[in-house]
């Protein structure tokens, strides 16, 4: 006797393509239940295209939508800032101020923040081509780890309060988080940004250690911790997606 086989549909693709002219763009579906309609967006952080659609909504209709706003996506990618690679001659923010990146391949020692003859700021690199890039990357990850806990250590003395852990990584939908057990964690990008504003999250972070919410409760402990919450908001609101393009 013959048994039938049921063929298994084919994985629906992680990716749709919208031409617009003569531009492809790649689309990335994510399916959530509790959509109500389709949605889409293009992350100012990231420059990815993010179509989300219901469950019930067939593919075919997912993709005439956003056929339907080729235009648009390509209207918001032009408005994203350029990105800036780490090497050298490149120009990169360090806590607010603008340091140029130089090379010094016959030099030997550490990556290391100084002045030029001329005044400007600057990041000494000191290693093979190849390399200037990752060094970039790792000296700013010890900086932000370095002024981080020192404002953390800060603002947990002055709430009675110790985190379990502190770490630094390179977080796109956050710039910090506090988990249930006490551990901090960190975008390495705050460096970046003015040194008030590594300073308010890292108070943000530390109140969440009393107050795991953002209740009115919440925003008193910060308020005590780091007065000028408001400037830093602001500036975040404002400047934040752009510390996304360096690097």
């Amino acid at each position: 006797m013959r048994v039938a086989l049921r063929r298994r549909s084919a994985p629906e693709p992680t990716h749709l393509t919208v031409l617009h002219d003569g531009t492809a763009f790649q689309v990335a579906i994510r399916r959530r239940a509790a959509a109500r309609r389709i949605t889409l967006r293009v992350s100012s952080a990231t420059g990815e295209i993010v179509l989300t659609l219901p469950d019930r909504v067939p593919l075919a209709a997912a993709q005439t939508f956003a056929d339907g706003h080729g235009g648009w996506i390509a209207a918001r990618l032009a408005r994203l800032p350029d990105r800036v690679a780490f090497e050298p001659g490149a120009v990169v923010p360090v806590r607010g101020v603008p340091h140029r990146i130089l090379h010094r391949p016959g030099a030997s020692g550490v990556t290391a923040l100084a002045t030029t003859p001329e005044g400007e700021p600057a990041i000494i690199v000191a290693c093979g081509l190849p390399h200037v890039g990752r060094r970039v990357r790792d000296f700013l990850e010890a900086e932000a780890r370095r002024d981080l806990a020192a404002a953390v250590a800060r603002h947990a003395r002055a709430l009675g309060r110790s985190p379990k852990r502190l770490t630094v990584r390179d977080t796109r939908s956050r710039w910090g988080s506090c988990s249930a057990t006490g551990q901090l964690n960190f975008s390495w990008r705050l460096i970046l940004a003015p040194p008030h504003v590594l300073d308010y999250l890292a108070a943000h972070e530390v109140a969440h250690l009393a107050e795991m919410n953002h209740s009115d409760r919440f925003w008193a402990i910060v308020a005590r911790l780091y007065p000028d919450l408001d400037v830093a908001e602001a500036w975040l609101k404002r400047h934040g997606s752009s510390l996304h393009r360096y690097g």
